[in-house]
């Protein structure tokens, strides 16, 4: 799936409201607009002075965990990238904390430290993050899931996490924030990981030019790994550095992210293929056709060709003269007729996705 766009409507900081129709009513408060705002968890953090193992790779850590949960939690560590401290990366601890993920971010050793040195200090942070796991004292002891850990990182940073990725299979998931990797150096070998990873990138980066950095990375991924491209329009080298930034789509992208591949919540899933209103590039090789286990919906009829320009064909048993619905992805019905032939116009549908409703079934419909 490939977006690009040569112009934006302003928005005016308008963040639309969303919502996934799909037939487990689990989903129902899983939107765009739940993505986008903090979630509905307290908020608590620590340092390490509190307690968390001081490692020798990095340089200070802040644990931003979810209060009043149940069961064991996934999370992630976020490190930043050249010449900057902790601080510009630590507005994603608190909102990825209240959306139930714990958030672990580092500083480095020293500013100056290049991408291999920041994934050393990613390294190293996994184990203090797992120790918090068994550590009796520990706002996260016995609450932490050690087996679901995902990685973020700011330009360098960005780099070291998919670096890490290379040598550790069981990191379940990647943020990449502008992400740089020197252009002499990088290759489809150095970064040939299996593991899911979302690049953002600011159209307008300067330090990180997309041509160089986010897009080289993105297409030297393997098309085997699930992978996704979001440069945002008119943004520059921190633009991802918040969830605000992109009027909040990036915060709605990287959560989603973390719980369709980090916690394996496929509700989340369409949200990642509604390409924001912001991006000015969005490709992906992910799709939505698995959903806790099992198909989207249970069919016999099948839409061909999917995605399509002007006409869909259903295939299989048809009981004509039968309504058919075509519902948006928050859930409006957009066109309702009554089923005369196998043959459907949608022309006058706008790019996106859509659901065909048919006699009790319900089939993911991708207008181009």
């Amino acid at each position: 799936m490939i977006i690009s766009r040569n112009y934006i409507i302003p928005l005016l900081l308008i963040i639309p409201v969303f919502s996934f129709c799909q037939t487990n009513s689990d989903c129902s408060g899983v939107t765009i607009s739940s993505a986008t705002a903090n979630g509905n968890y307290n908020v608590a953090s620590y340092i390490e002075s509190d307690g968390i193992r001081d490692g020798d790779d990095y340089d200070g850590s802040t644990i931003y965990y979810p209060q009043n949960t149940t069961g064991l939690l996934p999370s992630i560590i976020i490190i930043p990238g050249y010449l900057n401290p902790e601080l510009s990366i630590q507005a994603w601890g608190s909102f990825l904390a209240s959306h139930g993920i714990v958030c672990m971010t580092i500083g480095t050793n020293s500013i100056f430290d290049e991408v291999m040195d920041r994934k050393i200090a990613l390294k190293d942070a996994l184990i203090s993050l797992k120790a918090e796991q068994v550590r009796v004292n520990s706002p996260l002891f016995n609450n932490l899931d050690t087996n679901l850990i995902a990685l973020g990182g700011w330009s360098m940073g960005g780099g070291g996490a998919q670096l890490v990725a290379v040598e550790n299979p069981n990191i379940k998931a990647i943020l990449a924030f502008c992400p740089w990797i020197d252009p002499a150096v990088v290759s489809p070998a150095l970064i040939n990981h299996s593991t899911p990873i979302l690049i953002f990138s600011g159209q307008i980066d300067v330090v990180a030019p997309p041509g160089a950095h986010a897009d080289v990375q993105y297409n030297y991924t393997p098309n085997s790994t699930k992978k996704l491209k979001y440069e945002v329009f008119g943004g520059g080298h921190t633009i991802a550095n918040t969830p605000l930034g992109g009027f909040g789509e990036v915060g709605r992208m990287g959560l989603s992210w973390l719980k369709k591949y980090l916690v394996n919540d496929s509700c989340y899933c369409p949200l990642l293929l509604d390409a924001p209103a912001t991006a000015s590039d969005y490709q992906t090789n992910i799709d939505c056709s698995i959903i806790n286990g099992n198909s989207d919906y249970s069919n016999d009829l099948m839409i061909y060709p999917n995605p399509a320009n002007n006409t869909i064909t259903l295939k299989g048993t048809l009981n004509k003269n039968k309504n058919y619905k075509i519902v948006s992805i928050d859930g409006k019905v957009i066109k309702k007729e009554i089923l005369n032939t196998s043959n459907i116009d949608i022309s006058d549908l706008k790019k996106g996705i859509y659901f065909l409703d048919y006699e009790n079934q319900k089939m993911k419909l991708i207008k181009n």
